[in-house]
C-alpha cells in the first residue's frame, strides 16, 4: 500500500511555535529539584490555549501548585473513551542555565528544557485536540491529560487513574516513530541497611564494622548483576536496572560505625514483582551476617513501580497500525524499553494502554531536542488513528 499523500495537521513551524511557548515556561518538578516552578504556569497556559475549542476543561490542584489539566472532546455516544496522556513537568537545567529556558530552533531539531520529554508530546496532544474538535463529530470522547510530576513520584498520573474511566490510553513519550512500546521494565528505590555495633576505635574486639559489611553487599549485588542480568539482557527491555545511587554511615573517625546505608534503583520485568528482588537482596544480606558475628541488615523499599505490559490493547494497536500502514505504508513496530514511564499506571488501574512518541535526544541533560518533523508525523497518525477508534 502507497502511503497517503494528504496534508499534515500542523506544519513544523506551527509545531515549533507552540513546543517554543513550552519551553519558556520554568515547570521543574520541586520534588527533584527545591525550588521548582510545578506546573501551574503551563496549565494556565493550557487552559487558554483550549479556550476557544468545543471541550470540558477541569484542573485538579492534586498538591499545592501542582495541578492536573484534563481536556474532555465529549462525542454522541456509544464509542470508547481514549486518553492521550503527557507530562507537564520537567526535571532541573543544571549544566545549562542560561540556554534551558530559551528554545533554539537549528534546521528540523528544536532545543530546550522539555523539547522532548515531554513538552513535545504536550504540543502533539494539544494539536490532536484541536483537530478532531473542528472536525466531523465522533461517537466516542478524546480525553487529553497533561499530568504532573512524571519526573518525580508520578502524582499526577496516580490521581488521573483514581478520577477517569478510559477505554484505552496512549501514553506520550518522546521515542521514534515508527515504534510503539508495549512493555518496560518497573523499578525501586531501596535502602540496604546495615547495622553493627559501635565501638571506640581502640576496642576492635567490641566493635562489629557496618561500613565493612556493607562493602561486601555491595561486591556481591555487583556480581550478581553481573551474572544474572548483564547476560542475556531480555529481548525487549534490555538488561535489568541495577546501579548503587546514595550511601552514607558511620558518626565519625575515632568510632566503629553501627549503621551504614545504601540507596540502590533496582528493576523488575514483566512477570516479577518487587518482592522477587528483596528475596534476592536479603539473601546476599544473609550471607555476608553469616561471615560477621554481631552484623544485622534489611531492605526498606522506599518506592515500588510495577512493570509495563500492554494487555487488551488490541483495538488500540489496531487503530494505529491501520493509520501507520496508510499513511507510512507499514505498521508500527512493537518494541520495550528498560525505562520507566506512567503507562504502568495506566495499564495497571485496568485502562489498555501503549506508549509512542516523536524522536528526541539528550533527555535530563544539555542540549535537549525534538525532532520538529517527528513531531508532525506523530500529530498526523494520532489524529487518524484516533478518528478510527471513535467514529
Amino acid at each position: 500500500m502507497n502511503p497517503m499523500t494528504t496534508p499534515n495537521v500542523v506544519t513544523p513551524d506551527e509545531a515549533s511555535h507552540l513546543i517554543s511557548d513550552l519551553v519558556r515556561i520554568e515547570s521543574v518538578t520541586p520534588w527533584l529539584v527545591p525550588g521548582g516552578s510545578g506546573e501551574a504556569a503551563m496549565v494556565e497556559y493550557f487552559c487558554a490555549w483550549v479556550d476557544d475549542l468545543p471541550v470540558e476543561i477541569e484542573v485538579h490542584e492534586i498538591e499545592p501548585g501542582r495541578p492536573n489539566f484534563i481536556a474532555r472532546l465529549r462525542g454522541s455516544g456509544g464509542g470508547p473513551v481514549l486518553c492521550l496522556n503527557a507530562h507537564a513537568d520537567t526535571v532541573g537545567y543544571a549544566g545549562w542555565p542560561d540556554e534551558a529556558l530559551v528554545p533554539r530552533r537549528d534546521g528540523d531539531r528544536l532545543y530546550g528544557l522539555g523539547a522532548a520529554d515531554d513538552k513535545g508530546c504536550c504540543a502533539i496532544a494539544l494539536f490532536v485536540l484541536r483537530e478532531l474538535a473542528r472536525g466531523g463529530p465522533l461517537r466516542g470522547d478524546l480525553v487529553v491529560a497533561l499530568v504532573a510530576d512524571e519526573e518525580g513520584v508520578s502524582i499526577g498520573t496516580e490521581h488521573l487513574v483514581a478520577n477517569l474511566n478510559a477505554d484505552f490510553a496512549i501514553v506520550l513519550e518522546a521515542d521514534a516513530l515508527p515504534k510503539v512500546v508495549v512493555e518496560h521494565q518497573g523499578f525501586g528505590w531501596l535502602d540496604v541497611v546495615m547495622r553493627g555495633r559501635a565501638a571506640h576505635g581502640s576496642a576492635p574486639e567490641e566493635g562489629v564494622d557496618a561500613i565493612v559489611g556493607l562493602a561486601q553487599v555491595i561486591t556481591q549485588l555487583h556480581n550478581f548483576d553481573l551474572e544474572h542480568f548483564a547476560a542475556p539482557p531480555t529481548p525487549k527491555n534490555g538488561r535489568t536496572v541495577l546501579h548503587t545511587g546514595t550511601i552514607r554511615g558511620g558518626t565519625d573517625y575515632a568510632t566503629y560505625p553501627s549503621e551504614a546505608v545504601l540507596g540502590i534503583e533496582i528493576g523488575t520485568q514483566p512477570g516479577e514483582t518487587m518482592a522477587d528482588r528483596v528475596r534476592e537482596i536479603e539473601s546476599i544480606i544473609a550471607e555476608v551476617c553469616a561471615n560477621m558475628p554481631g552484623l544485622s541488615g534489611e531492605v526498606c523499599v522506599r518506592l515500588d513501580r510495577e512493570p509495563f505490559l500492554a494487555e487488551g490493547h488490541e483495538p488500540l494497536l489496531g487503530a494505529l497500525d491501520a493509520a501507520a500502514l496508510a499513511r507510512m505504508g507499514h505498521a508500527l513496530d512493537p518494541v520495550g524499553m528498560n525505562a520507566w514511564t506512567d503507562a504502568a499506571l495506566m495499564q495497571s488501574a485496568g485502562t489498555p494502554t501503549v506508549m509512542l512518541g516523536p524522536l528526541g535526544g539528550n533527555f535530563h541533560s544539555p542540549h535537549e531536542w525534538v525532532s520538529l518533523p517527528d513531531v508532525v508525523a506523530t500529530i498526523d497518525l494520532l489524529v487518524d488513528a484516533a478518528k478510527r477508534l471513535l467514529t
